[in-house]
């Protein structure tokens, strides 16, 4: 189970994941991005809200970034969560992950965790739908939780261009790193050994589906209600 000193990488569905993961593991919330491996690090608060934010393609201009090898130097007895996905989905499919997890230092444990509500229709990845969300959370009398956590996986790639290998050497990878899109095959690897695992732990399939389709499709349901 995920413990002190571990990364949880977990879906991210509804405003309830940051509140049910602060009741039982106290962590560190980060949000993450898509082309770039810094994050932010946010609190609970933040962490609910953004949820049903407007999505994000970058960080903005003011914020502080930091980086996952950091925040465990700075925190080694907290367990740190990350929403790789990037932004809150309706939890049918798994999207590209960051490569923000790739600055988990090769040494600490990831758990993919995946947490899924019963009825699933508060999980609302509609932007500023706050309304309408405690509405349906408010009238159900119950709403279950299932959350499922995968074996560990470790980060067998060492950010900087270089690959681990698994004897203690690194090689050398003849790959462009500045904006965090471009990824060498084994951390490319790492990406997809998280990804396949958060898609089977929610019984889900992964996507091609990236931010901006998001976007594209939160104008396309504004604009269709308008017209309604």
């Amino acid at each position: 189970m995920p413990h002190p000193g571990s990364i949880i990488a977990c879906n991210y569905t509804s405003p309830i994941d940051p509140v049910y993961l602060a009741a039982v593991f106290d962590p560190i919330f980060t949000i993450s991005y898509p082309r770039t491996r810094q994050l932010r690090r946010v609190s609970l608060f933040q962490a609910v809200v953004y949820a049903l934010a407007p999505v994000q393609l970058a960080p903005p201009p003011s914020s502080h970034l930091t980086d996952l090898d950091a925040l465990v130097r700075a925190n080694p007895d907290r367990i740190i969560v990350v929403f790789p996905e990037c932004t809150s989905t309706n939890g049918k499919g798994i999207l590209p992950l960051s490569p923000s997890l790739l600055t988990t230092p090769s040494d600490m444990p990831i758990f993919p965790v995946s947490i899924r509500y019963t009825p699933a229709d508060v999980t609302t990845p509609i932007p500023r739908r706050w309304p309408r969300f405690f509405w349906d959370l408010l009238s159900h009398t119950t709403v279950c939780l299932r959350v499922r956590v995968a074996e560990r996986i470790f980060n067998k790639a060492v950010p900087g261009g270089e690959a681990y290998t698994g004897n203690g050497t690194t090689s050398a990878v003849n790959t462009q790193y500045s904006s965090g899109a471009a990824l060498a095959p084994s951390e490319q690897r790492v990406l997809d050994h998280v990804a396949e695992a958060l898609a089977r732990l929610g019984r889900s399939k992964r996507v091609g589906l990236v931010l901006e389709d998001k976007v594209a499709f939160v104008e396309a349901w504004h604009g269709k209600k308008k017209v309604q």
